[in-house]
């Protein structure tokens, strides 16, 4: 019973902090705290989408979707630590974004490739 009272006062401590910060922020920080959010949000769900095409398939595999949620929740996350100016974050998100932008452009060359080569085998037929 000890530990549930601990874990309670623990939340609650952390709500009222919480609060207390939010009260304290103007609306423009609050702005920018919710965009933050979201592109940390839309980063997280790379490995949400990651884990379930890789239960359907029953072994480790990376969808596309992950390089789109890599790169969309990087490059919004990236703006929020150039907003803020931190550098943890920005040093953090910045490499990151050109490996997500060049395995898009690798993935596209892919199926470029092999769609002229589908046309390819259809025309000579």
């Amino acid at each position: 019973m000890e530990n549930e009272s601990g874990i309670v006062y623990f939340f609650t401590h952390l709500a009222d902090k919480w609060q207390h910060h939010l009260s304290m922020m103007d609306s423009n920080d609050i702005i920018w705290l919710t965009i933050g959010l979201v592109g940390q949000a839309l980063f997280m769900m790379r490995f949400i989408v990651q884990w379930i095409h890789s239960e359907r398939h029953q072994k480790s595999m990376i969808p596309v979707s992950f390089w789109y949620f890599s790169l969309s929740g990087g490059v919004i996350v990236l703006a929020y630590g150039i907003h803020r100016v931190d550098p943890v974050i920005i040093i953090g998100q910045l490499p990151g974004t050109f490996v997500y932008a060049r395995n898009l452009m690798l993935i596209r060359r892919e199926h470029r490739d092999a769609l002229a080569e589908m046309t390819e085998q259809d025309l000579g037929t």
